[in-house]
């Protein structure tokens, strides 16, 4: 068995679930037994997964201590951010 954490840290919401998986459990088995992810309590669906800030895909194995970061959709895209910026600036 490994230990694991999913977390969901919106600045809504935050939900955090401590886990024991077999091992060779991957993110996808990790985010179903958490229910943390479209569950009643926490309505919103996440749009990526991260393990320790770093993208990852869902049929990633997970090792002991992982953190599984549930990650919100963007509010607004980082370029057009940059470009307004830049205008602004000029």
């Amino acid at each position: 068995m490994i230990t694991v954490e999913v977390v969901l840290a919106w600045p809504d919401r935050a939900a955090s679930r401590v886990l024991s998986l077999p091992e060779g459990a991957t993110i996808a088995e990790a985010i179903a037994v958490a229910a943390i992810d479209g569950s009643a309590q926490c309505p919103a669906v996440a749009v990526a997964v991260a393990v320790h800030g770093l993208l990852a895909k869902p049929d990633q194995v997970l090792r002991e201590g992982d953190r599984v970061e549930l990650l919100r959709p963007l509010l607004a895209d980082p370029k057009d951010n940059r470009r307004r910026r830049a205008r602004a600036g000029s």
